[in-house]
């Protein structure tokens, strides 16, 4: 009525040493690091140059939207004429494009 137990034979052990159920997760932060890691790192580093050429008398559109030329560049502000005798600061991050020389002269 009660059938033999017999003892089971080791299990083979895996070649690769289990590094082959590792590779999908190292392909993923590989693609990750080329998609999103990478261009990231890029325009950060363009953004900073961009902020270290500013120059009195560039025109500039800040991160609000707001377009005007420098007036003046300290080491953390930024002094933009934004009307003829108007003068705001603002922090040299919040500039976010420096235009074309004679862009706001039709504005």
């Amino acid at each position: 009525m009660i059938s033999d137990a017999f003892a089971q034979t080791a299990a083979s052990s895996d070649p690769t040493g289990g590094w082959m159920g590792l590779l999908p997760m190292i392909l993923m932060f590989v693609v990750l690091y080329f998609l999103m890691i990478r261009p990231q790192q890029k325009r950060a580093k363009e953004h900073k140059s961009l902020l270290d050429a500013l120059a009195a008398g560039d025109e500039v559109i800040t991160s609000g939207g707001i377009a005007g030329k420098v007036a003046s560049v300290g080491e953390n502000f930024v002094k933009i004429e934004i009307a003829s005798g108007v003068e705001i600061s603002v922090q040299k991050p919040a500039v976010a494009t420096v235009l074309p020389k004679g862009t706001l002269k039709g504005a």
